[in-house]
């Protein structure tokens, strides 16, 4: 389980203090959690702290009992942690084999990364040699990334908008190859998403607006909500 507990974060802006998240707490140990919220309100801030790219100003972050809030990026990964970013990062000379063997921490046989590839929708023949570069489309290079991601059997694996910069053909076989990820994924899945049909398939989503939960719950209550704008107008309140 992953646990955060009073989670803050401040930037310098001007010679002053801007708090980006504020004192955020949540429990999450469910299998597809998908956090979303307005742009610019704190999503993919908190996705970085919990892997560790940004280190929290306040509050702790434990995993499965343990304290991981000065652990490092590497550190975090070791423990179960793993982290697919907006825009995948493309390797000159590395093969999509290599990767998926970097992913596993060790050299990973062809017919391994072929099951790899194929579980995310791609022809596993025609990419397993392929090298990792600006040849493959966003769409083939999101496939390949959450292909290393699901190689590494994590116990919680973060997804930063994974739908940016891709078609919408090819959005609609990511949304299928998440599907199939949530029943056969051994650990938890949390997606920064602003896609209905992403977060109509989670099993809890959280609202993040101006650095604080201001929604908490499943599909079926806060879909309604986000739809009519309640969640804002709940924000609106508690601000004054």
């Amino acid at each position: 389980m992953l646990e955060l507990i009073d989670v803050g974060y401040d930037v310098k802006d001007q010679n002053s203090d801007r708090e980006i998240l504020k004192n955020i707490n949540l429990k999450i140990d469910e299998k597809f959690v998908a956090i979303t919220g307005p742009n610019g309100g704190g999503k993919s801030t908190l996705a970085k702290i919990i892997m560790g790219v940004a280190e929290p100003t306040s509050g702790k972050i434990i995993l499965d009992g343990c304290d991981i809030t000065k652990m490092s990026v590497t550190e975090r990964a070791r423990a179960g942690l793993a982290f697919a970013f907006q825009q995948p990062v493309k390797f000159k000379g590395i093969t999509v084999r290599d990767l998926i063997s970097v992913a596993c921490g060790g050299n990973v046989s062809v017919s391994d990364a072929c099951r790899y590839l194929s579980e995310v929708g791609l022809c596993a023949k025609e990419y397993v040699g392929r090298e990792v570069n600006s040849s493959l489309s966003g769409g083939e290079l999101k496939r390949i990334e959450i292909a290393t991601v699901m190689a590494r059997k994590s116990k919680i694996s973060i997804f930063d908008e994974p739908e940016a910069g891709i078609d919408l053909w090819s959005f609609g076989s990511l949304i299928k190859v998440f599907e199939n990820m949530q029943k056969s994924i051994g650990g938890s899945i949390i997606i920064i998403s602003h896609q209905e049909r992403i977060l109509s398939i989670a099993d809890r989503i959280i609202v993040i607006s101006s650095g604080e939960v201001v929604g908490d719950g499943n599909a079926a209550e806060i879909m309604p909500r986000l739809v009519d704008g309640g969640v804002c107008s709940e924000l609106e309140k508690k601000l004054g």
